[in-house]
């Protein structure tokens, strides 16, 4: 008894040993990340602009788009702080919610890949063989593919089925997954190969642990940092395909706003020269979100993934 209990104690200690240590790397890398101011300036703007968009339009009085052919294509002033558009909706609640479309539109498809590129990595890179082959044959088919065109292509798709505005948001985001996860996988699998091939493994295998707890609480904890740098840079990339999508007329369609859909609505000379007011807030929110997702990302990546600095 006396043994068992002094083990038993000794397991323990050694498990809040690793805890702290984990808690300790974690609480190290947030340090870090907090000195680097520029890391810290792409995050707060990318706060702000969640914030703006999701609980901005409560605040508007013109949430609800009515059509006013009396202001149409009306210049900034008090009541209007971005003019009007051609149909005299407010262009600065409509940015507001189309920033909500394309923000929920990069999350969404960014979840979905992320899912779908880890789960089949870290399939492939554990299991190997003939499915391993099977799924990395296809990821490097998808990779063959140009993403843009293929987009394009299922975009076209969906317009010539008719399918109702109302769906196309959910498609484009599924569209964009698809695209998305071949890279992913490629990378979760080369980790996860490098992975098995370390001691602390070798040892799971002398315990005869089974193949659930080998990877769900000692393979993916390691892939964490990765996933988490490439989930956060992959946000910015979905926002501009979606918007990309939409700015030609083969994503999210009018009536639902988007940044790019109100682009494409000021397309002509004439917007252009005479009404920037149209094209300039959707145009700029794009590039500040996407700039600072990027620079956010830049530091996590500098932070969890140190064989990757810049």
């Amino acid at each position: 008894m006396t043994i068992a209990s002094s083990e038993t104690a000794q397991g323990i200690k050694v498990n809040k040993n690793q805890s702290h240590v984990r808690s300790s790397l974690w609480r190290q890398s947030f340090r870090r990340l907090v000195r680097n101011k520029l890391a810290v300036t792409g995050f707060a703007v990318v706060v702000i602009m969640f914030l703006a968009c999701f609980i901005g339009p409560f605040f508007s009085p013109y949430t609800d788009n009515k059509i006013n052919m009396a202001l149409m294509n009306h210049a900034p002033y008090a009541k209007h702080w971005l003019g009007t558009d051609t149909l005299g909706r407010d262009v600065l609640t409509r940015v507001l919610q189309a920033g909500r479309i394309s923000l929920t539109v990069g999350l969404a498809s960014m979840v979905l890949s992320v899912f779908i590129g880890t789960l089949l990595g870290i399939i492939a890179g554990y299991y190997r063989g003939v499915v391993d082959q099977l799924i990395m044959r296809l990821a490097d088919l998808l990779l063959t593919i140009p993403s843009l065109p293929l987009l394009f292509i299922i975009g076209a798709l969906l317009s010539e089925w008719k399918v109702p505005p109302d769906y196309r948001m959910y498609i484009v985001m599924l569209m964009l997954s698809i695209v998305s996860w071949p890279g992913l996988a490629r990378m979760i699998r080369g980790q996860m190969l490098s992975l098995r091939e370390r001691e602390f493994m070798q040892a799971t295998i002398v315990l005869g642990l089974s193949d659930r707890r080998k990877l769900f609480r000692h393979l993916l904890p390691n892939l964490v940092p990765l996933i988490i740098v490439i989930a956060t840079l992959n946000i910015g990339g979905a926002i501009l395909s979606e918007s990309v999508l939409s700015f030609f007329g083969l994503g999210v369609m009018p009536p639902t706003p988007t940044w790019g859909n109100m682009i494409d609505a000021a397309n002509n000379m004439i917007d252009f020269q005479e009404r920037p007011w149209l094209w300039l807030p959707p145009g700029f929110s794009i590039f500040a979100t996407v700039i600072a997702i990027n620079i956010f990302g830049d530091g996590l990546r500098d932070v969890l993934d140190p064989k990757q600095k810049r």
